[in-house]
């Protein structure tokens, strides 16, 4: 392994190594453009200049690998001089949008132009006049006069998800970034492409304009999107959450992420949650109450499913679990069935059973649930093994008097959700637990308000068996709970019965 000395630190790397990469390890930043650790080596940007002892000019980080004994400065007279050089260049056709760009904020021209720059241009010559807001695709927007044809996002679909919508058209000043015809930027990782763009050329359909950055704070999290379970990074203020970006687990996700998974945020903001308990009342028609204190509804929950076991009625209660949840909270679910309950009537609920273990060979699985491992091996662990087509048998041959149902978090991933909602109406009084409201579950004894993954701590185990952890960013939802809450709640209402 080569020993070299960057800045004045000394550094042993792997050989083949780039200067680049190894003054990374050494928190040493380097100007960049076109350089990225997920994709090929471009060279274009020139930005990445170092001065190596011994060689008689500038060489580029990017593609000059360590060597025994290297001596690399980064930050000297000469290599400033050159960075703002190469600065002067990238700005000399790019317009002044920054008061409009969505980029402000996070844009690495303006980050450099504050490190190496602030200086006078030296260019006369007018601007070369592109395109402005070209729509590429269903999710991404060019401005090719922002673009500084890095290539970042070209290769990204020559190389990742290989499927070549994008080059770089025409010559010199006239260069511009654009699709090729009848092929549309379309494909389920598009928006990559905006993580990766330096600059404020491609941008996000969803995101553009809504928020600025300096407005937002950022916390990390999984995608509960699939069994996969990518790390992200979630942005949010006081009004909701805006954004979910990829961030780097080179044993999960790379990179990257789907734009499947980018729509997560949506359902957990308040426009889509269940935010209070709805109880349908017999006394009055059938019809819903709403405003219950969740303590209240949960102790009249507890005292009913107390008076039916010592009723005897253990075989009347059953509960529906899906794998949207965390390990800890099913184990505090299943110790109050296995425990107190005593019911033996514990079933998965599967999802889009059809497509379930596809695959599309990069990151996105059929199996859109974050947690369908951990509830499998909590199942087992519980000596439960019940399935939604035993519950169905159940239901039909004879009607439970309670039916406590873990819902989808997430329930767009469910799309048989309307038919196992008429089993379940069917079944007996249902005790419906979800963080997102739905007109269809009117007909339900008790909706409870539940925790969305980013309000909540705890576990979730993706399809290589790696367990994971969530922590709670923030709270959208003050009177919603997690399992373990509501199973502790019912446990206390029940009088700790053994």
């Amino acid at each position: 392994m080569p020993k070299l000395t960057i800045d004045g630190k000394p550094v042993e790397v792997a050989a083949g190594t780039s200067v680049i990469k190894a003054a990374q390890t050494l928190n040493i930043p380097i100007a960049h453009y076109c350089w990225h650790e997920g994709l090929s080596v471009a060279g274009a940007c020139r930005m990445c200049m170092v001065e190596i002892e011994k060689n008689p000019k500038l060489q580029i980080a990017c593609n000059t690998p360590v060597a025994e004994g290297m001596v690399v400065h980064t930050n000297n007279d000469k290599v400033k001089d050159a960075v703002k050089w190469a600065l002067d260049f990238h700005l000399i056709n790019h317009p002044l949008d920054c008061p409009i760009c969505d980029q402000a904020g996070e844009c690495k021209l303006q980050d450099y132009y504050m490190n190496y720059g602030l200086y006078s241009p030296e260019m006369n010559q007018r601007k070369v006049k592109k395109s402005k807001a070209m729509s590429l695709g269903d999710r991404v927007v060019l401005d090719q006069e922002r673009c500084i044809l890095c290539s970042r996002c070209v290769r990204f679909t020559t190389e990742v998800s290989k499927t070549h919508e994008l080059g770089i058209f025409n010559r010199g000043d006239r260069c511009e970034l654009s699709t090729f015809e009848g092929r549309p930027l379309n494909n389920n990782y598009s928006l990559n492409t905006v993580d990766i763009c330096p600059v404020g050329a491609l941008t996000s359909k969803d995101f553009r304009f809504k928020q600025r950055v300096w407005f937002l704070k950022d916390f990390e999290t999984l995608c509960n999107g699939c069994s996969t379970g990518c790390n992200v990074t979630v942005s949010y203020n006081q009004n909701g959450v805006f954004r979910v970006r990829p961030r780097v687990n080179q044993e999960v996700n790379g990179f990257w992420m789907c734009d499947e998974g980018r729509d997560i945020y949506k359902h957990t903001n308040k426009e889509f949650r269940l935010d209070q308990v709805i109880e349908r009342n017999d006394q009055v028609g059938g019809a819903a109450v709403k405003g219950k204190p969740v303590a209240l509804a949960i102790q009249e929950i507890g005292k009913s499913l107390s008076a039916t076991v010592k009723k005897g009625g253990l075989e009347s209660i059953a509960l529906v679990v899906t794998a949207q949840y965390t390990v800890e909270e099913y184990e505090a679910l299943f110790e109050l069935f296995k425990n107190t309950v005593k019911s033996p009537h514990v079933y998965y609920w599967k999802n889009n059973e059809e497509d379930f273990d596809s695959f599309d060979g990069l990151l996105n699985r059929g199996d859109k649930n974050p947690n369908t491992k951990g509830l499998s091996d909590t199942m087992t662990k519980f000596g439960f093994k019940g399935t939604w087509e035993d519950f169905e048998k159940q239901a039909t041959s004879k009607s439970f008097q309670y039916v406590v149902v873990a819902g989808p978090e997430d329930q767009s991933a469910y799309p048989d959700l309307e038919k196992k909602l008429e089993i379940l109406n069917k079944a007996g009084e249902v005790i419906w637990l979800s963080s997102c409201k739905n007109e269809k579950f009117k007909n339900f004894k008790w909706q409870i308000p539940m925790k969305s993954f980013l309000e909540k701590e705890g576990t979730f185990v993706n399809f290589k068996g790696i367990k994971q952890n969530i922590k709670a960013g923030m709270s959208i939802i003050p009177t919603s709970l997690s399992l373990q809450e509501f199973s502790k709640g019912v446990f206390e209402s029940m009088g700790g019965m053994a």
